[in-house]
């Protein structure tokens, strides 16, 4: 099948990986050509380092390599049966792109949009036929992340909906789907692992090392929030949460950190400028961690209720089934267990006790607790029998 990627950057170049390397013809699309230059460049880079480590062979290497094109016309999309488009989270532009691009490609052509945030039913709406757009959501990078995220919008088709989720399976990725809400389920349940350890470096309860210890070592994360933020850069992180922040009517449940924002106001983005909330320079000493358990369990239950509570919320507002909440967050951020299960093997009863005490102290819609942990709690039910 041909597939057609709007977008050059490091998403769109991986996106184009993953459908080249299940066999199916890509057109890789960017009206910028230095950053085509760039994308070939990067892929042959990846694909020579896959070579070496023995993971493929150099002739499929080169037939990956040779199933994709690169382009500076739409019109090259005349054939394709999906298109993916990964450009800039702007809600105006991506309308303007899909708008133009339907008029190129065939009629029973899909049109996906990698939006990790935006609505897909605004970006629909700027097609004549929205039937045919969805959100197909992969993580970066692309060709190691595991769970893609299918979001229909309220005008896609339930044909639309299906041949996403059969197209995005045979390039061997695991699917959930999920409602058009913001965030949809990992950027959405994930916000707590951020703004509670932001809020406890705030209240000087830890410092970033100490709680980032905490998550890793007592918690088995595979990143503590810190380093991860870091790792993404602060434009990035800060600008989702914001984005889910102003799209959930200010909820105060995702309220931004300014903690967060001075750092991006500063330039300190993290590990790819140098600096964040560690010091990434030659010769920078950080502090240690405070290796004290008491706290550290603290800690890691703290922020741990604030997620569970986090996904018991998406699945009494049905964004999504209880096992794909499960695998988006295992799959799609790696978390050690699903949360839903951790609610299990900690107990309901604990998970609500502890949200009660958080907002008796706070007084504050953050610690408000799903009225479905509360019923279950009531019930004497679990979320796996």
């Amino acid at each position: 099948m041909k597939t057609g990627i709007i977008g050059s950057g490091s998403m769109g170049t991986g996106i184009a990986q993953v459908a080249a390397t299940a066999g199916h013809e890509v057109v890789l699309y960017d009206n910028n050509s230095a950053a085509l230059g760039r994308a070939r460049k990067s892929l042959q880079k990846v694909l020579a380092r896959l070579v070496e480590k023995g993971k493929l062979e150099q002739k499929e290497s080169a037939a990956i390599l040779g199933r994709i094109s690169f382009v500076d016309s739409m019109y090259a999309y005349q054939d394709t049966r999906l298109i993916i488009e990964a450009i800039v989270e702007n809600l105006e532009i991506k309308k303007a792109v899909f708008e133009q691009v339907e008029d190129i490609v065939p009629n029973d052509c899909i049109m996906a949009t990698n939006t990790s945030s935006l609505s897909v039913a605004s970006i629909a709406a700027a097609c004549k036929d929205p039937s045919r757009v969805i959100g197909i959501h992969f993580f970066n990078p692309a060709p190691l992340m595991q769970l893609v995220e299918i979001i229909p919008a309220v005008q896609t088709s339930a044909a639309t909906l299906e041949r996403s989720i059969g197209l995005i399976r045979s390039c061997g990725k695991t699917t959930v789907v999920a409602k058009d809400t913001p965030g949809f389920i990992v950027n959405r349940v994930a916000r707590p692992f951020y703004g509670e350890a932001l809020r406890i470096l705030e209240e000087g309860l830890a410092d970033a090392p100490t709680v980032d210890w905490a998550m890793t070592e007592l918690g088995g994360f595979r990143m503590g929030p810190f380093a991860l933020m870091d790792y993404i850069g602060h434009d990035v992180n800060y600008t989702v949460t914001e984005t889910v922040f102003q799209s959930f009517y200010y909820d105060p449940r995702y309220k931004p950190s300014f903690t967060q924002k001075r750092l991006m106001e500063a330039g300190w983005l993290g590990r790819k400028t140098g600096r964040g909330f560690y010091d990434y320079r030659e010769g920078a000493q950080n502090p240690e961690p405070t290796k004290d358990k008491k706290l550290g369990k603290q800690i890691l239950w703290r922020i741990l209720v604030m997620l569970i509570n986090e996904a018991a919320d998406a699945l009494y507002l049905n964004i999504a089934s209880r096992d794909d909440i499960e695998l988006a967050m295992t799959k799609g951020v790696n978390y050690p267990k699903g949360l839903l299960q951790w609610a299990d093997e900690k107990g309901i009863n604990h998970c609500v006790a502890t949200l009660g005490r958080l907002h008796a102290e706070y007084l504050e819609g953050r610690y408000r607790c799903s009225p479905l942990l509360r019923r279950m709690a009531r019930e004497g039910r679990r979320f796996f029998q």
